[in-house]
């Protein structure tokens, strides 16, 4: 068996950004960004009011009070740059340009406006109020670097950089397969022995969150000769394949013989983990094979360890692997050694509480846990008020 960090590393490794192409910056909301953001103007472009009130000179304000200046017109957001008359002030609204020679705004509600005279209650200090151009980002600047994974603010910046359209990695395309005589739709009529199939609804959505296109394939039974040729098909089409089920070494276990005989060379088949021991990785060409065991919170949380990752990195994101936190436990964990425990818990208070069904087949458990914390394959156990390595579900 290998190392679960070993075996990771080792996909990872294979693992690069399949293409890009260019999408309008609306449309580029969770998808990671192929090209170097710079600011190809200053940001801001030009000084602007930061509020609404009088822009002056300030020389022209003398040391002591009163401090007064005839008001000799206004400047509004969207106007041409104005130029300030000598011993004057201009009345100034938010994100209007400061006028040429204007040096400071003083805020009206530290103003006493009669008439068109406006005085003002303290003299100001330089550039009070004003955003200066190139505040943000200086014209040449870095603003986006690639890799990054595209959220609402980072779209904000790029349209404030006028980009109508941003070169992002392609969708990789992705295939879900599962096996299993015992499966049946959610919904569906129970028969005998029957139930319903769940993993691929939890994977599939796993793997929209990153950014992915998706596609469920009807589940193959536990038919080799109809597994093969179903596996056969989609590698012709996907840049993953997910099978489920059926990867361990029993009877009916037909998916490596199957994978073998459609052309996959498989790079693991066992990794030292618990649960989802019997995960195999494979590639055929340039497509790559994760086959995960049949049981829900092996599955879904061998798939959230890797296939997000690979996911992740086929897009060239800079960050594939999920960031990692510390938690301190409310319960001891106690585990037999030889393979890294993955455990499931609620947190309270930043205390991390275990459930008492740490099953593989427990989807209530998973369903309600808040996150997973690692005991490595060496210890036997940790004790409450220990801390433990884990992962936010909610930051997978």
């Amino acid at each position: 068996m290998l190392d679960f960090f070993v075996a990771r590393e080792k996909m990872l490794a294979g693992a690069g950004l399949l293409g890009t192409e260019s999408v309008a910056v609306a449309d580029a909301n969770r998808r990671v960004l192929a090209e170097t953001i710079v600011a190809s103007t200053p940001l801001p472009p030009f000084d602007y009011s930061a509020m609404d009130g009088y822009a002056l000179r300030l020389a022209d304000l003398p040391q002591a009070e009163p401090w007064e200046l005839p008001v000799r017109g206004e400047v509004r957001a969207g106007s041409e740059t104005a130029n300030l008359p000598e011993k004057a002030c201009l009345r100034i609204f938010t994100g209007a340009p400061v006028p040429n020679g204007a040096d400071c705004v003083v805020i009206q509600e530290d103003t006493v406006r009669t008439g068109d005279s406006a005085r003002f209650r303290e003299r100001p200090a330089a550039f009070a109020n004003i955003r200066r151009s190139g505040e943000d980002l200086a014209l040449g600047a870095v603003a986006l670097e690639p890799g990054t994974r595209l959220g609402a603010f980072h779209l904000g910046l790029a349209a404030a950089l006028d980009r109508a359209e941003l070169r992002v990695a392609k969708r990789p395309r992705i295939a879900i397969i599962a096996t299993g005589w015992e499966l049946r739709a959610p919904g569906s009529p129970a028969r005998p022995g029957s139930i319903p199939e769940s993993n691929s609804v939890a994977l599939a959505a796993l793997a929209r969150e990153t950014g992915v296109d998706v596609e469920v394939l009807p589940s193959v039974g536990d038919d080799r000769e109809r597994a093969t040729a179903a596996f056969d098909e989609a590698l012709k089409q996907v840049d993953v394949l997910v099978t489920i089920g059926g990867v361990s070494v029993g009877d009916h276990d037909i998916v490596r013989p199957a994978l073998e005989a459609a052309g996959v060379t498989l790079e693991f088949w066992k990794v030292a983990i618990r649960p989802g021991k019997p995960i195999t990785l494979g590639r055929r060409g340039a497509a790559w094979v994760l086959g995960l065991p049949g049981n829900p919170v092996s599955a879904q949380l061998m798939f959230s360890l890797f296939g997000i990752p690979l996911l992740r990195a086929l897009q060239g994101d800079r960050k594939p692997v999920p960031e990692s936190s510390r938690f301190k436990l409310g319960a001891p964990v106690r585990q037999k050694t030889g393979r890294m425990g993955c455990y499931r818990v609620r947190l309270e208070r930043g205390v991390a509480w275990p459930f008492g069904n740490q099953a593989s087949g427990s989807t209530l458990s998973l369903a309600q846990a808040d996150a997973i914390v690692f005991l490595p394959a060496d210890v036997e156990s940790c004790p409450a008020g220990g801390e433990l390595t884990g992962l936010r579900l909610a930051e997978l």
